[in-house]
Parts: structure tokens; sequence; C-alpha cells
């Protein structure tokens, strides 16, 4: 039992180094890596076909070159200034040799004594640009990453393995166009995080951090698809240019090559005309960034509460307190008012007198009317007299009423005049009187 455990770390471990050695040979693979050529200080004319004959083959080619770098002059002053090619102006070959980067040869044939090719050239932009008056493009785009996906059998693929039309962008020369291309070689971690699957991908926090990673702005498609009649038969295309995280549409074209062999070509006639797509959408305003692309803005900053300057406290003052306390209750009462009045920072205890008057020391920030309102809002008798306070218990039914001055005494009114006293009427009544008589007589 206790050997099965040993035998199950010792697969997990094997299974770990197995399946890191092949995610390392995918990562060295060598199918895979096409450096993209630097042509930003160069103008380059294409397609130039030359015949010509000589005493030997290599003076052949030589006057042949010689004849490319004349007509290519000529097409590019008339591709710059849009004009017919027979109303460019001739150079003499000493300063077209001064002005001549390098010549590309895309497809030659070289006899004993003659020479026919289809030839590039390639002039220096510092140079060149003086004669021709066009000293760069003035108007370009933002970087722009762009991603060629190839479409065939069903599979895509980008620049996970190296493809015709990876190739074509690769040695596609960006020094007239007004994109700003940002074209990865394959190498490295690049099939890892730019492939065709990561083009259908809606996250834009992925999104973001791939374009940081190379400097780019945007994202362009470049997708092909290949249908081939039959394996190196002839060969038909459907280009469509793409933009953006979402994959909007630019526009698309076909194109069609007659065997196996003329796919290169096929590709590179592709991606010049893919720029052209690029151009006009760009042109017209219609490669715009993706506002989701952009970095979410910071929540705003907490509002500072702005603190109203308050007055500055008043010093503490020592009040002194008189209070008629009876009995302890109200002596006890009249402590505890004191000490929860606001702005009454501490009681000091100066004469304890039960049955008479007792005095606090009261350390107050405040007025004295303040302090007598509140006393009195708790249902304190309060008088005031020399600065300090008297406390004393209201009866039931009593209410305090301010002292109201004495009156003034008012002098007594003068005495009336004496007047002789009158006598008092006599009351006389006439009434018979008769005689008593006694019991003898009768």
């Amino acid at each position: 039992m206790a050997r099965r455990p040993s035998l199950l770390l010792a697969i997990i471990a094997s299974a770990s180094l197995l399946l890191g050695g092949i995610v390392y040979a995918q990562m060295e693979a060598g199918e895979r890596g096409i450096l993209p050529l630097d042509s930003s200080g160069t103008l380059e004319i294409e397609g130039i076909t030359v015949d010509v004959g000589g005493k030997d083959a290599q003076s052949a080619r030589f006057a042949g070159w010689r004849v490319a770098q004349r007509q290519g002059f000529k097409m590019l002053w008339a591709k710059s200034h849009k004009r017919p090619v027979s109303q460019a102006p001739s150079l003499s070959d000493g300063t077209l040799d001064q002005i001549v980067s390098s010549i590309i040869v895309q497809r030659e044939q070289l006899g004993p004594n003659r020479y026919i090719a289809t030839l590039g050239i390639l002039f220096d932009r510092a140079r060149a640009g003086q004669l021709l008056g066009i000293p760069g493009v003035r108007d370009r785009s933002q970087p722009m990453l762009l991603i060629p996906i190839t479409i065939t059998g069903g599979t895509a693929t980008s620049i996970e393995l190296r493809n015709p039309w990876q190739r074509a962008w690769a040695q596609f020369r960006t020094s007239q166009t007004p994109i700003d291309y940002v074209r990865v070689s394959g190498l490295g971690v690049d099939p890892l995080l730019i492939n065709a699957a990561q083009s259908a991908r809606p996250g834009r926090g992925w999104w973001r951090n791939i374009l940081d990673l190379y400097g780019a702005a945007d994202i362009l498609l470049a997708e092909v698809m290949i249908h081939r009649l039959y394996p190196g038969g002839p060969a038909k295309a459907r280009f469509i240019g793409r933009h953006g995280p979402d994959r909007e549409i630019i526009g698309g074209f076909e194109l069609t090559a007659a065997n196996s062999a003329e796919i290169p070509r096929m590709m590179d006639e592709g991606a010049r005309r893919m720029d052209q797509l690029f151009a006009q959408a760009f042109a017209a305003g219609a490669l715009i960034r993706d506002p989701s692309l952009n970095l979410p803005e910071p929540p705003p900053p907490p509002v500072e509460e702005v603190e109203e300057e308050r007055p500055a406290p008043q010093q503490a003052t020592t009040v002194r307190v008189a209070v008629a306390a009876p009995n302890a209750a109200t002596y006890n009462s009249a402590l505890a008012h004191l000490r929860a009045v606001p702005g009454v920072s501490g009681v000091q205890q100066v004469n304890i007198a039960l049955g008479d008057t007792s005095y606090f020391g009261v350390t107050y920030r405040g007025n004295l009317g303040t302090l007598r309102s509140v006393l009195e809002s708790r249902g304190w008798g309060v008088e005031t007299a020399g600065g300090q306070l008297r406390m004393f218990v209201l009866r039931p039914g009593s209410t305090q009423t301010p002292q109201q001055p004495q009156p003034q005494p008012q002098p007594a009114p003068a005495p009336a005049p004496s007047t002789p006293p009158q006598p008092e009427p006599q009351i006389r009544t006439s009434a018979a009187v008769r005689p008593a008589s006694s019991s003898a007589d009768q």
C-alpha cells in the first residue's frame, strides 16, 4: 500500500515533464517567424519590366538595372504628382545611383546576352524626397496592430506557422501608406498572444493588454479564405478587411491564381489592395478607435467636506453658585444638574451646608445669562446678584418672576375744608298717651 502513492507521484511528474516538453517544443518550433521589413525610410516602385540585351549576361543585367532605375524614378514622380509618366523629368545615371537604395528582383530570366526581368526599385526617402517634393506622408493613422489570418481547408491560422499571407505582409513596403502598421514576427510569445482564436475574443481587458504590449492603439484584421480546385491547381482567394475588436467589415475583393506557384504573387497583390482598403477607410474617417478599448475612468475623488469656521471657544470662567439646600436630596440634585449643563467642565464643592446655603465653584464656558436660562429650564429658581447665581427649589404652584422695581411713594391727598356740624333733625311724633289705669279703678 505504501508503494502506490509513490507510483502515482512518479506518473504525475512524468506527465508534467512530457507536457512541458511539448509546450517548449511548440514554442521553439522552426516553422514560424518572419521578420517584417523596415521600409519606413524608403520609397518603392514595383512591377518594372525590362528586356535588355548585351554582349554577355552580366552586361545585360547591369543594363537592365540601369533602365529600371530610370523608369522607376519616372513612375515614382508620376505617382507622387498624379501626372502622366511622359511628363516626368529625366535624371542622370550618377544621380540615380545616389538616390537608389536597393533593387528588388521579383522575377528574372538571364540568357547569354539577354536579360528579362520584373524589378522593384527602392529610393532613399531623404534624398529622393527632395527631388520629388514629397518629404513624407503628412497624415498617418495611429499605430494599428495588424493580424493576418489565413483560412484554408477549414482551418484558420495567423502567425502560428509560416504561410504566404504572413510573408506577403512581412515584405510589404509601408513607406507610402498612411496606415501605421504594427506587424509582429511570430517569434517568441507572439503565437500565444496573437492568433486566429484571439481575433474572435470580445474581452476588452485582454485586448487592452495586447495593445499596450505591442505599442498599438487599434486593431486591423486582414483575412483571406483560399479555395483550391485541387492540390497544386488553380486557387481562388476571398480577401476581407476588418477593424476593431468587434471585427467590423471594411471591404473585400477576390483574386485568383493559376496554380500553387502563383499563390505568393496573389498574396502580394492582396496585401497591396488590402492596404488600399485600409487607406480609403482611414481617409473616410472609418478607422475610429472603439471607446471600450480605453481604460475605464477612475472614480471621482471623494468630496472634501469644507468645515465651517467655528467661532473661537470662550475662555472658561469660574462662577460662584449658591444653593439653598434644605436636605441632601436637593443638594445632590443641584450638583447633578450643574454638571450636566453644556459648557460646564468642572464643579467644585466649596461649602456643604445642609439646611442652609451651600456653595459651588462652577467652571463654565459661556455667559452668566445662558447658565441661568439652562437652570431655569430644568425647574430651578435662579437669582443673579453680584456676578454669582443663587439656586433654590420653587414651591409648588409658584412661578419665579423677575424682581419688579418698588413703586415710588405717592403724596397724601390734601384734607377737605371743615364745615360746621349740622344739628340732627328732631323727629316728633304725636300720639295719644293714655295713662295706665290701675286695676283698682276698674
